[in-house]
């Protein structure tokens, strides 16, 4: 019983990152209408600036800020860049996804040159290892944090969106972008803000993977763009509870399975669960908020 326990927490934090990512990902599709599989390349460039940092001796609370920044700054050049010409051209959303996969790749390659083929592992002393022992139970530290950033991230995300003049903004240009812009909404801001805010999450998503796996490594933000899509489809596009429940549901579930059937089924039943709801359910177990960029 205390290993199922223990599984269960194990759980809850993977889960927790992977909804953390599952929200920045369902804000880019429903209020920007773009399937951007770049995403995880985006939690990937996250990583690096704390990664360098940290093994430079910096502390974390000064490194890992900058890592939120530096993914927050390649949303905004992918932004700029790339999906604002697209829209400009009316390009659509096939367009979008190929400009994603093009700037996912560009990343990937980048992101391969700087921290090597090889996976590191996070400097020793950059976070508290150290677990607390409760009835039994071992809890890392960073598993404290993963709970408390998805806590902050969910609840400081659905406020601002609907307790903010900017956040009204942000779904207005979501629900019809130019009857927003009639009535003074300066999209271009709206959307540079919200590419800004999904990357810096996603960033968030992969400092927090690497630390709760001891994991550095050019391909960490695959595996989180693979989860956190699986976490978006069952819980619902753009919908923030969905992904949490989807997201931390996933963990779970990954958990229990690598320990008593095998690992080798833990990508296998994920799959299995998304590809039903896409038959069942497809809008997801919260429905699914819809973007329109008419």
């Amino acid at each position: 019983m205390e290993l199922l326990f223990q599984q269960l927490l194990n759980g809850l934090s993977l889960g927790s990152v992977y909804a953390i990512f599952a929200i920045g990902f369902g804000l880019i599709f429903a209020n920007m209408g773009i399937l951007n599989v770049a995403q995880g390349s985006y939690a990937t460039w996250g990583v690096i600036p704390t990664y360098l940092l940290s093994r430079a001796g910096v502390p974390l609370w000064i490194a890992l800020p900058a890592g939120l920044a530096g993914a927050a700054l390649i949303g905004l050049l992918a932004e700029w860049l790339a999906f604002k010409p697209l829209r400009d051209r009316n390009a659509g959303m096939l367009g979008s996804i190929i400009i994603a996969v093009g700037i996912w790749i560009i990343l990937l390659a980048l992101g391969e040159i700087v921290l090597g083929p090889n996976p590191s592992a996070m400097p020793s002393g950059a976070f508290p290892s150290v677990p607390l022992d409760v009835l039994g139970l071992k809890i890392p530290p960073i598993f404290l944090l993963n709970w408390v950033a998805l806590a902050v991230v969910a609840v400081g995300l659905t406020l601002f969106l609907s307790r903010t003049r900017f956040g009204a903004s942000i779904r207005s240009v979501g629900f019809k972008a130019d009857s927003a812009a009639i009535v003074g909404v300066d999209t271009r801001v709206v959307l540079s803000v919200t590419a800004m805010i999904a990357a810096a999450i996603a960033g968030l998503s992969g400092i927090l993977y690497s630390f709760t796996a001891n994991n550095v490594s050019f391909t960490v933000g695959e595996g989180l763009m693979l989860k956190g899509f699986a976490a978006v489809v069952i819980g619902g596009f753009g919908n923030v509870k969905g992904a949490v429940v989807a997201g931390v549901a996933i963990g779970v579930i990954e958990a229990l399975t690598q320990q008593y059937l095998s690992s080798t089924f833990r990508d296998a039943i994920t799959f299995g669960l998304m590809l039903l709801f896409l038959v069942v359910r497809p809008q997801g177990i919260f429905g699914e908020l819809k973007a329109s960029r008419a």
